[in-house]
Protein backbone atom coordinates (compact mmCIF):
# COMPACT_ATOMS: atom_id res chain seq x y z
CA UNK A 1 0.00 0.00 0.00
CA UNK A 2 1.44 3.39 -1.03
CA UNK A 3 1.72 6.23 1.43
CA UNK A 4 0.41 9.59 0.26
CA UNK A 5 2.01 12.69 1.69
CA UNK A 6 -0.54 15.44 2.23
CA UNK A 7 0.75 18.98 2.46
CA UNK A 8 -0.80 20.88 5.37
CA UNK A 9 -3.26 23.54 4.39
CA UNK A 10 -1.83 27.04 4.31
CA UNK A 11 -5.28 28.60 4.27
CA UNK A 12 -6.94 27.75 7.59
CA UNK A 13 -10.18 29.53 6.70
CA UNK A 14 -11.18 26.96 4.15
CA UNK A 15 -11.45 27.01 0.37
CA UNK A 16 -11.07 30.24 -1.53
CA UNK A 17 -8.69 33.02 -0.74
CA UNK A 18 -8.26 34.45 2.71
CA UNK A 19 -5.80 37.20 1.79
CA UNK A 20 -6.24 39.91 -0.77
CA UNK A 21 -4.16 39.46 -3.87
CA UNK A 22 -1.62 42.06 -4.91
CA UNK A 23 -3.77 43.36 -7.78
CA UNK A 24 -6.79 43.79 -5.53
CA UNK A 25 -4.71 45.73 -3.01
CA UNK A 26 -3.19 47.88 -5.75
CA UNK A 27 -6.58 48.73 -7.27
CA UNK A 28 -7.94 49.51 -3.79
CA UNK A 29 -4.95 51.72 -3.00
CA UNK A 30 -5.42 53.64 -6.27
CA UNK A 31 -9.11 54.05 -5.45
CA UNK A 32 -8.24 55.42 -2.01
CA UNK A 33 -5.54 57.70 -3.42
CA UNK A 34 -7.95 59.23 -5.95
CA UNK A 35 -10.72 59.60 -3.33
CA UNK A 36 -8.33 61.46 -1.04
CA UNK A 37 -7.11 63.65 -3.89
CA UNK A 38 -10.73 64.68 -4.46
CA UNK A 39 -11.26 65.33 -0.75
CA UNK A 40 -13.99 62.71 -0.37
CA UNK A 41 -14.65 60.69 2.76
CA UNK A 42 -15.20 56.93 2.53
CA UNK A 43 -18.87 57.55 3.32
CA UNK A 44 -19.20 60.02 0.44
CA UNK A 45 -17.40 57.58 -1.86
CA UNK A 46 -19.72 54.76 -0.83
CA UNK A 47 -22.76 56.91 -1.61
CA UNK A 48 -21.34 57.87 -5.00
CA UNK A 49 -20.90 54.26 -6.06
CA UNK A 50 -24.00 52.86 -4.36
CA UNK A 51 -22.44 50.62 -1.72
CA UNK A 52 -22.18 50.67 2.06
CA UNK A 53 -19.33 52.39 3.87
CA UNK A 54 -18.06 48.97 4.94
CA UNK A 55 -18.00 47.71 1.35
CA UNK A 56 -16.11 50.80 0.12
CA UNK A 57 -13.61 50.25 2.95
CA UNK A 58 -13.13 46.62 1.92
CA UNK A 59 -12.58 47.68 -1.70
CA UNK A 60 -9.91 50.17 -0.65
CA UNK A 61 -8.11 47.62 1.52
CA UNK A 62 -8.25 45.01 -1.25
CA UNK A 63 -10.20 42.65 0.99
CA UNK A 64 -13.02 42.35 -1.55
CA UNK A 65 -12.49 42.26 -5.28
CA UNK A 66 -14.19 44.86 -7.40
CA UNK A 67 -16.29 43.49 -10.26
CA UNK A 68 -15.61 45.00 -13.67
CA UNK A 69 -18.96 46.82 -13.86
CA UNK A 70 -18.46 48.27 -10.38
CA UNK A 71 -14.90 49.32 -11.27
CA UNK A 72 -16.28 51.14 -14.31
CA UNK A 73 -18.78 52.98 -12.07
CA UNK A 74 -16.03 53.85 -9.57
CA UNK A 75 -13.87 55.22 -12.38
CA UNK A 76 -16.73 57.41 -13.59
CA UNK A 77 -17.45 58.65 -10.05
CA UNK A 78 -13.78 59.54 -9.55
CA UNK A 79 -13.38 61.08 -13.00
CA UNK A 80 -10.69 58.70 -14.27
CA UNK A 81 -10.34 55.96 -16.87
CA UNK A 82 -10.49 52.36 -15.66
CA UNK A 83 -6.81 52.02 -16.58
CA UNK A 84 -5.98 54.53 -13.84
CA UNK A 85 -6.43 51.81 -11.22
CA UNK A 86 -3.78 49.61 -12.85
CA UNK A 87 -1.13 52.28 -13.42
CA UNK A 88 2.10 51.45 -11.61
CA UNK A 89 0.96 47.90 -10.89
CA UNK A 90 4.34 46.40 -11.69
CA UNK A 91 6.48 49.08 -10.08
CA UNK A 92 8.29 48.26 -6.87
CA UNK A 93 6.72 51.03 -4.78
CA UNK A 94 2.93 50.85 -5.14
CA UNK A 95 1.89 52.48 -1.87
CA UNK A 96 0.82 56.11 -1.88
CA UNK A 97 2.34 57.92 1.08
CA UNK A 98 1.12 61.43 1.64
CA UNK A 99 3.63 63.93 2.96
CA UNK A 100 2.77 65.92 6.10
CA UNK A 101 2.15 68.95 3.87
CA UNK A 102 -0.24 66.94 1.66
CA UNK A 103 -2.12 65.79 4.76
CA UNK A 104 -2.46 69.40 5.97
CA UNK A 105 -3.65 70.45 2.52
CA UNK A 106 -6.27 67.71 2.54
CA UNK A 107 -7.44 68.77 5.99
CA UNK A 108 -7.59 72.38 4.82
CA UNK A 109 -9.66 71.41 1.78
CA UNK A 110 -12.08 69.35 3.86
CA UNK A 111 -12.50 72.17 6.38
CA UNK A 112 -12.91 74.74 3.61
CA UNK A 113 -15.70 72.71 2.02
CA UNK A 114 -17.41 72.55 5.42
CA UNK A 115 -17.54 76.35 5.78
CA UNK A 116 -21.27 77.08 5.42
CA UNK A 117 -21.23 80.52 3.79
CA UNK A 118 -19.63 81.71 0.57
CA UNK A 119 -18.68 84.98 2.27
CA UNK A 120 -16.56 83.12 4.83
CA UNK A 121 -15.00 80.95 2.10
CA UNK A 122 -14.04 84.13 0.22
CA UNK A 123 -12.52 85.53 3.42
CA UNK A 124 -10.42 82.36 3.84
CA UNK A 125 -9.18 82.67 0.26
CA UNK A 126 -8.24 86.29 0.87
CA UNK A 127 -6.40 85.30 4.05
CA UNK A 128 -4.46 82.58 2.22
CA UNK A 129 -3.51 85.04 -0.54
CA UNK A 130 -2.38 87.61 2.04
CA UNK A 131 -0.32 85.06 3.98
CA UNK A 132 1.34 83.71 0.83
CA UNK A 133 2.29 87.16 -0.50
CA UNK A 134 6.02 86.84 -1.14
CA UNK A 135 6.62 90.61 -1.41
CA UNK A 136 6.54 91.10 2.35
Amino acid sequence: MATVMVKPRTNPSGPGRSRAQDVDRHVGARMRERRIMLGLTQQQMAELIGVTYQQAHKYEKGINRIASGRLYNIAQALGVDVGYFFEGLHSSDNAFKATPQQRMLLELARNFISIPTRKHQDAMCALARALSDHDQ
